[in-house]
């Protein structure tokens, strides 16, 4: 029963957002709730929601001091150097901005926070896709999918999970599925190319200044030449992923290069501190959300020295940071009632007890086909620490290895990124203003045939 009831349960929060019924943090919340009382657990339904949230808060945090820090460095310049050669590249070709997103996403996942990818990627190209009314939810989906390839880094987490729950050693999981990680990030840069296409033949192809001859305000400039961003438009439609684009575009003024947060003459110590603080999250020196609160106090500190500037920069991004933690803690409702009520396990069973004795010898490919649908509807943890030591003793007793188990559990990372259980997904679609059911409706589909191509990838190269 309570399986039937989390499949239920997770069905109707995904067609209540999609179809745009509920917002997401109220489905998030109220849906859960009903479940919960409906399994007849009404009573437990405040320790289910205070463990989840308690599980959570350290995510809510460092997200809430990511979101600031990162900010204050778009807001002083240290990202516009990034923004300039993105726009040699891109100019004002629809398919080369696209191909621009799933580049820039990937290279700045190397630091292995999806958060802190989103960010940066989506500062650096609202503006375009913004101004020549290109489809906003073709930036989200193709960034998502990207940071899902480059989130199987062993510092990203799963490949750390996978490791540690299988006792393995996390760079014999990630060095031998390098090859078809990479065939997979070649099927995004292929993706955004096709998509890219499409909007360079709904828009036509267009220089800046004919993309922009209306627009009244100035807010960009590229890196010279005929390149300069002159106008920002009022409104416009977001094209084919159906975000609405009748109403007010508010201006986005990260990328102003006349903005007063400006701070040129400390560049340098920006770039530093953001290394460093990026080293320090690599090799583990502090918990992430200590290094975030400290990186955001200094940050402000010495770029703001004055305390009105500081609670000024604070204001300008509190909308973001309000947005993204109430998901996160209305997120920690849904997971809290799947765990505590004991859905998440009944799932489990079901699906491992559903594999047919005779796919035993395959059990790699039968754990890289259910990590798909399982990381999707679960959390990273939920999966790892649950599902696939249950998964690798199933595979071991017909020989199939650990290792290829654990190798097969990260090839579902591409779709794990638009789950509605991970945060950093809401701060992609909050920053770039999508609609959450958009930007699923649109992304799952091309993220399940990323997680594909990886893993058959996987097969045909002989690694699992």
């Amino acid at each position: 029963m309570l399986t039937i009831l989390g499949f239920a349960m997770i069905a109707t929060f995904l067609v209540l957002i999609m179809t745009k019924k509920m917002s997401p943090i109220a489905a998030l919340v109220l849906i859960p709730a009903l479940f919960c009382v409906a399994v007849g657990q009404g009573a437990q339904l405040g320790d289910y929601v205070i463990e989840g949230v308690g599980t959570l808060a350290p995510t809510a945090a460092m997200l809430m001091f990511a979101i600031v820090y990162f900010g204050v460095m778009i807001d002083v310049g240290l990202f516009d150097p990034i923004v300039r050669g993105i726009l040699r590249f891109c100019k004002a070709d629809p398919m080369r901005i696209v191909v621009g997103t799933a580049l820039l996403a990937a290279i700045v996942s190397l630091d292995g926070d999806g958060s802190t990818t989103f960010m940066i990627t989506v500062s650096a190209m609202y503006p375009l896709y913004k101004r020549l009314k290109m489809s906003l939810v073709v930036m989200t989906g193709v960034a998502a999918t990207a940071n899902g390839v480059m989130n199987t880094l062993p510092w990203g987490g799963p490949t750390a999970r996978a490791a540690t729950a299988l006792k393995v050693d996390a760079a014999d999981i990630f060095v031998p599925m390098i090859p078809a990680l990479a065939v997979g990030l070649l099927a995004v840069v292929l993706l955004a190319f096709v998509l890219g296409r499409r909007e360079r033949k709904r828009l036509g192809m267009l220089t800046l200044d004919e993309a922009l001859v209306t627009d009244p305000e100035p807010v960009l400039v590229g890196a010279g030449g005929g390149d300069r961003l002159t106008k920002a438009p009022k409104s416009g439609g977001a094209g084919a992923g159906g975000v609405d684009g009748d109403e007010e575009d508010e201006e986005f003024k990260g990328l102003d290069p006349d903005r007063s947060t400006l701070r040129p003459k400390l560049y340098w110590f920006n770039a530093g501190l953001t290394v460093a603080l990026l080293a320090a999250m690599i090799l583990e020196l502090m918990p992430i959300p200590v290094l975030f609160l400290l990186g955001a106090a200094l940050a402000l500190t010495v770029n703001f020295p004055h305390m009105p500037d500081q609670r000024a920069r604070i204001a300008a991004h509190a909308d973001n940071v309000l947005n993204v933690s109430g998901m996160v803690f209305a997120a920690a409702v849904f997971t809290g009632v799947l765990t505590g009520t004991g859905m998440v396990e009944h799932m489990a069973d079901w699906l491992v007890g559903a594999i047919p004795d005779g796919m035993g010898p395959h059990m790699a490919i039968v754990t890289g086909l259910l990590s798909l649908p399982l990381t999707y509807f679960m959390s990273n943890d939920g999966f790892y620490f649950g599902v696939l030591p249950v998964l690798a003793e199933a595979g071991a007793a017909h020989g199939v290895s650990p290792l290829e188990i654990a190798r097969a559990s990260i090839a579902g990372q591409p779709l794990h990124m638009s789950s509605p259980l991970v945060p950093a997904v809401y701060v992609l679609v909050g920053m770039a203003k999508v609609e959450f059911g958009d930007h699923t409706r649109f992304t799952v589909k091309w993220a399940v045939l990323t997680s594909l191509v990886v893993l058959v990838a996987a097969v045909l190269f002989g690694i699992i």
